[in-house]
C-alpha cells in the first residue's frame, strides 16, 4: 500500500495513519510498493499555545479552545480570517455578508472581536474606524480559538474569546509548494511557500509571496491583493533561536463597504427584488485601498536551569484610503425603492509598536510541579482618521440603479474632520499552572495601565484581571473542567467630570475533555455563563439620547459541544453544535432584548475521505455544512433575519497516479455554497448584507 504523498494531513492525523498502517506494511512486506508519509511540520521553537502563554498542550487547560489547521484552511480554499472561521464552535463570522471584506466582522459566544492576534502579538487597528491590518491565510500554519475572557494573559479584549494566528516557520528541511488557482469571478491567484535550511549553516528560512485578483461578488467592485512574508531562523547557540520577520500586504483593492435596506432583499417589496450583485454606489467614487507593513523579531534563549525567556516583538505601519457613500437617515423609500446616497472618504493612517516579554519554567514544591509563567507587555499606537463629508446627495434606485451620477467637480459643500487615536497599554501579568498528580489547576492575574484617546474622548484606566481553573484526568480518556475568568475593555470619556470606568466581562464555565487511548476521538462539552457589565446606554433624560449613562449590562450563556474522530486511515470526520441564549439583562430601552448577529443554535460538520486503493487510488473527497439558526433584524427586535443551512466540497487529486513525471502535484476543485443557497445578516432594516454566492475554484499545487 503507497500512501499519497501529496495531501497535506495534520500532525496527530499523520501519527495515527503510521499506527493504523502499521498491520497493512508488515503484511506487505514483499511488496515492491513503499509508504511514504510527509514529514511532520513543526511549530517552531519560539511558539506558544494561546491558552497559556506556555508550550504546554491546550489539552491540560482548563478552558475551552478549538484549533483550526492549515489543512483545513487548505481544503476549504479560504481567502480571508473570516472565511476561515466559518466552520468554528461558538463563532459567527462575515457579519457584513461576502462583499465587505476590507475587515473581518465576527463575534465569539455573542461577543463582537474588534481585533485579532498574528503569532501572539495583537494585530493593531485604528479604533473606531476601518484600517484593520489582516492577515492573509497563505501565511498561516494554524488558527487558535481561545473562548470566554483572556485579559488575563492578553490585556484588553472582550469576553467571548479571541483569535490567534499561527504563522508558519521557516523549517530545516528543504519543501516548495507552488500554486495556482482559477475559478469564479475571474480569479486568478499564484503563491508559493519555500523553506529550508542555508548550506549546514545555523540559518533557516522561509519565503511566501501571493499574488490574487478576482472580480468582487457586487457589481463594479474588484478584490486584488499582493503580499510578500519572508522570515528567518538564526540558531545562534544550541539554547538561544533569534527570529526575523516581515509581513507586506498591498490590497489595491479591497471590495466594498456598504449595506442594502431588508425591502427588496428578504422582505417582499412590489417593485422588484435585488440580488446578491446589486451595487447602489457609484463607480466614480468607489475607491478602497490598504497597505500594511510589518517588521518584527522573536528571541527564545534555554536556560540550564530549563526555564525560558522568549522576547516577540512588532513594528506596524498601515494606511487606508477610501472613496464610499452611505445613506443619511430616511434616505430610502420602500414604496418605490429610490434611495439618497451622500459621499464621503476617509484617509486614515497609524504606526504602532508591541512587545510581549515571557519568562516561564517548572518548579517542583512540596511534591507539585508548578509551571511558572512571569510577563511583561507593552503596546503604542498613533493614528488619524482624515474625513471629508459632501452635502449634495444623488438618488438611485436599488431595483434599477444607476452608477454614473457623480461629478467629481459637482458634489456640493464639503467639511472636513480628523480623529487622532493614541493608545498605550502596559500590562504585567503571573501564571502557576500546577500539577499535582491527576488534577491540574491554574490561576493567574495581570495588572494593565491604559491610555487611549478617540473620538476626542480620553481613557486613562488600570484595571486587574484574573484566571483560576481546575482540570482532573479520570480514567478512559476523561478530563472535567471548571473555570473562572475575567476581562476588561477600556471605555474613553465620562459624565458630569467623573470619567467613566471599564466594561467588565465575568465567566464561569465548566465541561469535560476527552481524548481516547490511542488518539483517534477527542471531544470537549463545555457549559459557560458569561456577564458583561459598565456597558454604556443612552441616558432616558436626554430626549436626544446623546448622553451615555453606564449601566449596561448582557448575559450571555449557552453549551458548545465539539468532537473529531479519525475512524480511520481513509476516512476523519469533525463535529460541533453550540446553543447562545444571549439577553440584555440591565438597560434603559433595550432590557430582556437579544443583540443582533446572535443566532440560538448553529451546527458545523466536515469530512475527508481518502481512496488508497482502486481506480480512486490518489483522490481526496471533503465536504461538510454549516447550520446557523435565525437572528434578530435589529437591536429592538422588531423582526427576524432567516436561518440558513450551507454545504462545501473539496475535491483532491495526486496527479503522480497518473504519472511519475508529475509526482509532487496535486489538483484541487473547491465548491463554496454547493447549491447558491441566499443568506443574510442585518444591523437594522435599512442595513443588509447578502452572503456569499456559490463558488467554484481549481488549483494546482505542486511541491518539490
Amino acid at each position: 500500500m503507497t500512501t499519497p504523498t501529496n495531501f497535506k494531513r495534520s500532525t496527530l492525523t499523520l501519527a495515527l495513519l503510521t499506527a493504523f498502517s502499521a498491520p497493512v506494511m508488515a503484511a506487505d512486506e514483499v511488496s515492491q510498493d513503499t509508504t511514504e508519509l510527509e514529514t511532520i511540520t513543526v511549530m517552531g521553537k519560539a511558539y506558544r499555545n494561546t491558552a497559556t502563554k506556555t508550550s504546554l498542550e491546550p489539552e491540560e487547560t482548563p478552558q475551552s479552545i478549538s484549533i483550526i489547521e492549515g489543512e483545513q484552511l487548505a481544503q476549504r480554499g479560504v481567502k480571508s480570517l473570516n472565511q476561515a472561521l466559518r466552520y468554528a464552535p461558538g463563532v459567527v463570522t462575515e457579519q457584513k455578508g461576502a462583499a465587505v471584506t476590507m475587515y473581518d466582522t465576527f463575534s465569539i459566544r455573542g461577543f463582537k472581536v474588534n481585533q485579532s492576534y498574528y503569532d501572539g502579538l495583537v494585530l493593531q487597528s485604528l479604533a473606531g474606524w476601518n484600517l484593520q491590518p489582516q492577515i492573509d491565510p497563505v501565511a498561516l500554519q494554524q488558527i487558535e480559538v481561545f473562548k470566554g475572557p483572556t485579559s488575563v494573559l492578553y490585556g484588553t479584549m472582550p469576553p467571548g474569546g479571541m483569535i490567534n494566528m499561527i504563522a508558519k516557520a521557516p523549517q530545516q528541511e528543504k519543501a516548495t509548494e507552488v500554486s495556482f488557482a482559477t475559478g469564479s469571478r475571474n480569479l486568478v491567484e499564484a503563491s508559493i511557500d519555500t523553506t529550508g535550511q542555508i548550506g549546514d549553516g545555523p540559518l533557516s528560512y522561509r519565503i511566501i509571496a501571493l499574488a490574487r485578483t478576482q472580480d468582487g461578488q457586487v457589481d463594479n467592485t474588484k478584490e486584488e491583493r499582493y503580499v510578500f512574508a519572508p522570515s528567518l531562523d538564526w540558531q545562534v547557540f544550541e539554547r538561544t533561536l533569534i527570529n526575523f520577520n516581515m509581513y507586506y500586504q498591498n490590497d489595491p483593492e479591497m471590495g466594498m463597504n456598504s449595506s442594502l435596506p431588508s425591502s427588496g432583499m428578504f422582505v417582499s417589496n412590489p417593485n422588484g427584488s435585488t440580488s446578491p450583485s446589486t451595487f447602489i454606489g457609484d463607480t466614480d467614487w468607489n475607491t478602497f485601498e490598504r497597505e500594511v507593513l510589518m517588521l518584527g523579531y522573536k528571541v527564545n534563549h534555554e536556560f540550564e536551569s530549563g526555564w525560558t525567556f522568549l522576547q516577540n516583538a512588532r513594528f506596524t505601519d498601515a494606511s487606508l484610503y477610501q472613496e464610499n457613500t452611505y445613506m443619511p437617515s430616511g434616505g430610502f423609500d420602500p414604496s418605490t425603492g429610490d434611495i439618497a446616497q451622500l459621499a464621503y472618504s476617509t484617509d486614515e493612517e497609524s504606526t504602532g509598536f508591541t512587545i510581549d516579554n515571557q519568562l516561564s519554567g517548572t518548579i517542583d514544591l512540596a511534591g507539585a510541579e508548578h509551571n511558572i509563567l512571569l510577563g511583561v507587555d507593552y503596546q503604542n499606537l498613533d493614528g488619524t482618521s482624515d474625513q471629508v463629508y459632501f452635502s449634495t446627495p444623488f438618488m438611485t434606485n436599488i431595483f434599477n440603479p444607476n452608477s454614473n451620477l457623480i461629478d467629481r467637480d459637482n458634489m456640493g459643500a464639503s467639511s472636513t474632520a480628523r480623529d487622532k487615536v493614541e493608545v498605550k497599554q502596559l500590562g504585567f501579568y503571573l501564571q502557576d499552572q500546577v500539577r499535582l498528580d491527576k488534577l491540574v489547576l491554574i490561576a493567574g492575574g495581570r495588572y494593565d495601565l491604559y491610555e487611549g484617546e478617540w473620538y476626542g474622548s480620553k481613557a486613562d484606566q488600570n484595571h486587574f484581571s484574573y484566571r483560576v481553573g481546575a482540570l482532573y484526568e479520570l480514567p478512559y480518556g476523561f478530563s472535567p473542567y471548571v473555570n473562572y475568568a475575567t476581562s476588561f475593555e477600556p471605555v474613553a470619556g465620562g459624565n458630569d467630570g467623573k470619567q467613566f470606568v471599564p466594561e467588565e466581562g465575568k465567566q464561569i464555565e465548566g465541561g469535560i475533555k476527552y481524548e481516547s487511548e490511542d488518539y483517534s476521538k477527542a471531544a470537549t462539552l463545555g457549559l459557560f455563563q458569561i456577564v458583561k457589565e459598565n456597558m454604556l446606554v443612552a441616558d432616558p433624560s436626554d430626549p436626544t439620547y446623546q448622553r451615555k449613562i453606564q449601566v449596561g449590562e448582557v448575559t450571555s450563556k449557552g453549551v458548545e459541544l465539539e468532537g473529531r474522530w479519525v475512524v480511520n486511515e481513509a476516512l476523519d470526520v469533525n463535529a460541533s453544535y453550540t446553543y447562545t441564549d444571549m439577553t440584555i439583562s440591565k438597560d434603559v430601552q433595550f432590557e430582556g432584548k437579544t443583540p443582533i448577529y446572535v443566532p440560538d443554535h448553529t451546527v458545523n460538520f466536515w469530512a475527508n475521505y481518502y481512496f488508497y486503493n482502486g481506480a480512486l487510488n490518489g483522490l481526496r473527497v471533503s465536504g461538510g455544512g454549516r447550520y446557523v439558526g435565525e437572528m434578530e433584524i435589529d437591536a429592538q427586535n422588531t423582526g427576524k433575519v432567516s436561518s440558513y443551512t450551507i454545504a462545501d466540497l473539496s475535491l483532491g487529486y495526486d496527479l503522480g497516479r497518473v504519472s511519475d513525471s508529475l509526482t509532487g502535484a496535486n489538483a484541487n476543485i473547491i465548491v463554496n455554497n454547493l447549491f447558491n443557497e441566499e443568506y443574510y445578516t442585518c444591523y437594522d432594516s435599512n442595513n443588509c448584507w447578502y452572503g456569499a454566492e456559490q463558488t467554484i475554484e481549481v488549483n494546482v499545487k505542486y511541491e518539490f
